[in-house]
Parts: structure tokens; C-alpha cells; sequence
């Protein structure tokens, strides 16, 4: 959580407000990876890509 606080207080103090939706995008990203990988949803997500 340091590193997402640190990322936070990085985007604050330097307005770079554009990179937000990146970064979401990105965890998004990596939550349905952790997801997809051992679960029974994994076929359902892999049809999304």
C-alpha cells in the first residue's frame, strides 16, 4: 500500500491528473489476470482479449 500512497502523493504534487485513468486501467488490468489464472472464470475472460 506504500507503493500506491507514494503514487498518489506523486500525482498530487506534480498534477499529472492525465495519468490516472492509466493507472487504472492498469490495475484493472492485472486484477483480472490474478483473476483469470486459476479460477473457473478464466475461460470467460480469456474470450474478452
Amino acid at each position: 500500500m506504500d507503493f500506491l500512497t507514494d503514487l498518489w502523493q506523486f500525482l498530487k504534487e506534480r498534477k499529472k491528473w492525465w495519468l490516472i485513468p492509466i493507472v487504472i486501467v492498469l490495475l484493472l488490468i492485472g486484477i483480472l489476470v490474478v483473476i483469470g489464472g486459476g479460477s473457473a472464470v478464466a475461460p470467460f475472460i480469456y474470450t474478452l482479449f
